[in-house]
């Protein structure tokens, strides 16, 4: 238990007030289960760097989208259109993969943030070459390199999943991550509605011109640095550096856990049926430039769907993700199958409800849905694994969740081919079963029983 910091008439503070107002902790009774004493004091500090850290991200994350902006921009360009197919599988296996190598790395630094800050950075420099390279380059070779940048952009991003599981897990006690991660969500949908506002009304005329989807890039650099300054600022105590792993090492003490811990096997399956959910964005995208159209006012307001998506979701997810995670994951599931069923729907009601707008809802679900899953399995693991081990399930977790996107991809590029439609369908029979999954898992404090 910690006393609250006090101001001048021995009232709480400003810091203590806003970390109250956001976490729902009373200082007087103020939980710091599963965080070391020492951090207990200095916990509505690093929650609220957590938060804005993760507003920043956030934000960077949608005006940076490889689901929805970056295939804009590529558009924009007149780069060839499989490159568009190759965004969202780049992103997620490149943020995957190296995580297992990763892990055993930052396991040998006492203070795992500095491991976050550098991969911010990373990202931060990744989105700014971008831009000249839209600039300068031919359209083929242009889009090649944003492709290329994407991926180092994703490893830099893998690296930064590790050490956030680590630093959360030491920084902000248990029954409160998840809130925390929807305060992260929310703030950050609502700074994204903004920027989707913008979007939509203040630069609906610049629709062929580069230049509106280059300073979104370059807003995303901007932020992604004050996120690496944010999380920088985290009071992290010293961590045990004993047990670095080679990754061959971390491989096969995760075959271990994976054979010797049913809940977490069944974890692995949930979470990737759940790739159906979180790769869904960009064949949306697809959908809608051929239901309703394209252009830059088109994107504003999808931009806008998903600010929306996120503000009125997190809360929720995040309250709930502290009572049952797994259920989290069910329940967004079967939203992500309802925004299918509406996709399918919508150019079978009429001339009326092929515009921008209408469509608009169906991205509002998926975000919905995608924040859910999202929330959900990371709540889930943080919860779930040992303290000592966090950086190890995370991080053969989405080491396995890598290679399998790269199979996802493929499959679902041949799906594609075979009509958006179908793919659309199939997301929506994948959102059923994942749900089952899902609903199948024991509570996250049983997962590593």
């Amino acid at each position: 238990m910690s006393e609250a910091v006090a101001g001048p008439a021995g009232s709480p503070s400003t810091l203590d007030r806003a970390y109250e107002f956001l976490s729902g902790d009373d200082a007087a009774d103020r939980s710091c289960a599963a965080i070391p004493d020492s951090a207990c004091t200095a916990l509505p500090r690093n929650y609220l760097l957590n938060v804005a850290n993760g507003a920043c991200t956030k934000l960077a994350e949608q005006l940076a989208s490889p689901g929805l902006v970056l295939p804009w921009v590529i558009g924009a360009l007149g780069a060839p259109a499989f490159l568009v197919g190759l965004l969202q599988p780049v992103k997620q296996a490149g943020s995957l993969l190296p995580q297992l190598a990763a892990a055993g790395a930052i396991r040998r630094l006492a203070r795992r943030k500095w491991a976050w800050v550098t991969a911010g950075i990373t990202q931060a420099f990744c989105l700014l070459l971008m831009i000249p390279a839209a600039l300068l380059l031919p359209p083929m070779a242009a889009g090649i390199t944003i492709v290329a940048l994407l991926a180092l952009f994703s490893a830099a991003s893998g690296v930064g999943s590790v050490a956030f599981q680590d630093v959360t897990g030491k920084t902000v006690p248990k029954g409160r991550r998840g809130r925390m991660l929807a305060n992260r969500a929310a703030i950050g949908g609502a700074l994204t509605l903004a920027a989707g506002i913008g979007l939509r009304w203040g630069l609906e005329g610049e629709a062929e011109s580069l230049f509106p989807y280059l300073m979104l890039i370059g807003a995303a650099a901007i932020l992604w640095a004050l996120g690496a300054l944010c999380f920088a600022a985290i009071a992290e105590e010293e961590g045990a550096k004993e047990g670095g792993q080679t990754p061959l090492d971390s491989f096969r003490e995760g075959l271990h856990l994976m054979r010797d811990k049913p809940g977490f096997r069944k974890f692995l399956l949930a979470r990737n049926l759940l790739l159906s959910v979180e790769l869904a964005m960009p064949v949306y995208a697809l959908h809608a430039q051929r239901t309703v159209g394209e252009g830059l006012g088109g994107l504003g307001l999808f931009v806008i769907a998903v600010g929306i998506a996120a503000i009125i979701s997190s809360p929720f997810w995040g309250l709930f993700a502290d009572r049952s995670s797994r259920l989290v994951m069910a329940l967004s599931g079967l939203v992500a199958t309802l925004a299918a069923f509406l996709a399918l729907a919508l150019p079978h009601l009429g001339d009326a409800y092929q515009t921008p707008a209408a469509y608009a809802l169906v991205f509002v679900i998926i975000g919905i849905a995608e924040a859910g899953v999202r929330l959900g399995r990371k709540t889930y693991l943080v919860d779930g694994a040992p303290a000592d081990q966090k950086g190890l399930y995370a991080a053969f977790s989405n080491t396995a969740t890598g290679a399998l996107t790269v199979i996802a991809g493929a499959v679902g590029a041949s799906v594609l081919a075979l009509g958006v439609d179908k793919a659309i369908l199939l997301l929506g029979v994948l959102g059923v079963i994942s749900a089952l999954a899902c609903a199948r898992l024991p509570e996250a404090d049983r997962m590593a029983a």
